[in-house]
């Protein structure tokens, strides 16, 4: 399954590449790519590097930022940010200890120490 990120910056190229009346063939030849691979960068099912996300936005004269532009809204209404579940659950807790013992098996389960403010 592509990753959101990848279908978003594969349709700013599919856009932009449009927008300069350029085939696929036509940026596949500049990058001594073929064809296909373009299409598998457009519809997201392959990455795009970071040094060929800059020869991109070269050939197609634009900043490599516009092909991010527009991430955040394109992020699905539905999709929920389970780090966040779990911050609001735990804030809904009452009893500090029990707060502390969740956390403690956060950090144990996760490798990672939280910052601890003075109560």
């Amino acid at each position: 399954m592509s990753h959101p990120v990848d279908v978003h910056v594969g349709k700013r190229l599919k856009q932009i590449r449009t927008l300069r009346r350029m085939s696929q063939t036509d940026v596949a030849k500049r990058l001594d790519l073929s064809f296909q691979q373009i299409q598998k960068y457009e519809i997201g099912s392959n990455r795009i590097a970071a040094s060929r996300l800059f020869e991109l936005s070269r050939i197609l004269d634009v900043p490599t930022s516009y092909f991010f532009e527009g991430l955040a809204d394109a992020e699905p209404a539905h999709r929920s940010d389970r780090g966040l579940d779990i911050v609001n659950a735990l804030a809904a807790i009452e009893d500090e200890k029990i707060k502390s013992r969740i956390v403690t098996f956060i950090e144990d389960v996760s490798g990672l120490t939280v910052a601890r403010r003075a109560s």
